[in-house]
């Protein structure tokens, strides 16, 4: 299961992202990327509430980073350890920006 909450303010866009990401969800957090990313020039993902992400969340994640690279920015925030161990392990710490 997976819930995405969105703030929009401005050209400012926040996404909490809650429960698990993966090949069954992904599509949801895919059609906010594909679609809802037009004049937005910084993107946080908030993942307090994110309990797994697995390879499809990360395709996700790196399509938003190839769009915001051309925008603006984007920046992961309170992800878990073991979320931050995946970006780690992945090389995704050295290509987005988590706080």
């Amino acid at each position: 299961m997976l819930n995405i909450t969105k703030h929009s303010s401005g050209k400012n866009l926040e996404l909490a992202i809650e429960g698990r990401l993966d090949t069954t969800t992904a599509p949801q957090l895919e059609e906010i990327v594909r679609n809802g990313l037009s004049g937005v020039e910084s993107l946080v993902f908030d993942f307090v509430k994110l309990e797994y992400i697995s390879s499809a969340g990360l395709r996700v994640l790196l399509a938003a980073q190839k769009i915001m690279n051309k925008q603006g920015k984007m920046v992961v925030k309170n992800a878990s350890e073991e979320v931050k161990e995946i970006f780690e392990v992945t090389g995704f710490s050295d290509i987005m920006t988590i706080e």
